[in-house]
């Protein structure tokens, strides 16, 4: 029998941890509510098993705007630093269209590489480029709750990709707490008004705070074309890049879809 102040070593075993079959990292704003949920849904549909996420959070003024968008550039190695390289992350991914857009996709890619080299990095604007090109979309209707400079600075990054932008309509809320609490409801009803009125190959909803998951299947169904969002092309993106195939469980006909070629 052993005293009470001694302590009696135990025997353990290891095994791959979270994330055995793919890690993931996230970098998310201090004010998104969303995109950490969205991803959870993912996991919860089942066949993602083996499948995890780390976030770590960059701090971001509630109000968006292209001078507190630029203002992260500085603020992203130290959030990327605090996804430990240790864990070996098999993606990562910053989760802000408008703040890809406004700093750079390559230059958000080489602030989080400074960390993670060799580590394969996208952003939801990166995602969505290649989400388009996987369904053969040249043309997109383009929806986001930004103010009309950030919306027309993001319509004419996907115009340079050789994404032609048809149509553009924005809830012009640049509180990020507001725009975290849109209902689903209210982006379907913006989903099929800009479906209405334009003829895009596809529709895209901006921005990692608005929600989608929920009404993406209905919305396809409804509109007869792919309705992609920042959350689900963010999460299709990591994990093609983590290397998953195949068919992957996830809302709407993109997660059909490999990566293009």
């Amino acid at each position: 029998m052993t005293s009470a102040r001694e302590v009696q070593r135990l025997g353990f075993t290891t095994d791959a941890g979270q994330g055995p079959r793919a890690l993931l990292g996230l970098i998310v704003l201090e004010t998104d509510r969303t995109v950490e949920a969205e991803f959870r849904a993912l996991y919860r549909n089942g066949g993602l098993d083996g499948v995890a996420h780390h976030a770590s959070r960059i701090p971001m003024e509630a109000t968006v705007t292209a001078e507190t968008l630029a203002a992260m550039e500085e603020r992203l190695p130290v959030a990327a630093g605090l996804l430990p390289p240790a864990f070996d992350f098999d993606a990562i991914g910053y989760a802000c269209t408008s703040g890809a857009t406004l700093i750079g996709e390559e230059r958000v890619a080489e602030l989080v590489g400074a960390h993670h080299p060799g580590v394969p990095c996208t952003n939801p604007l990166t995602a969505a480029v290649a989400a388009f090109r996987a369904l053969d979309a040249e043309t997109i209707a383009l929806i986001t709750p930004y103010n009309a400079d950030v919306t027309r600075r993001m319509a004419a990054l996907y115009e340079e990709r050789g994404i032609a932008v048809t149509s553009i309509a924005s809830f012009l809320e640049e509180d990020d707490d507001v725009v975290g609490r849109i209902d689903e409801a209210s982006v379907a009803e913006a989903v099929r008004t800009v479906a209405g009125e334009s003829d895009a190959d596809a529709v895209f909803v901006s921005c990692t705070s608005l929600r989608a998951f929920g009404v993406i299947e209905d919305l396809e169904a409804d509109v007869g074309r792919p309705v992609v969002s920042s959350n689900q092309a963010l999460s299709w993106h990591l994990l093609r890049l983590a290397g998953l195939e195949g068919e992957l469980p996830g809302p709407g006909r993109l997660f059909r879809h490999g990566l293009p070629s």
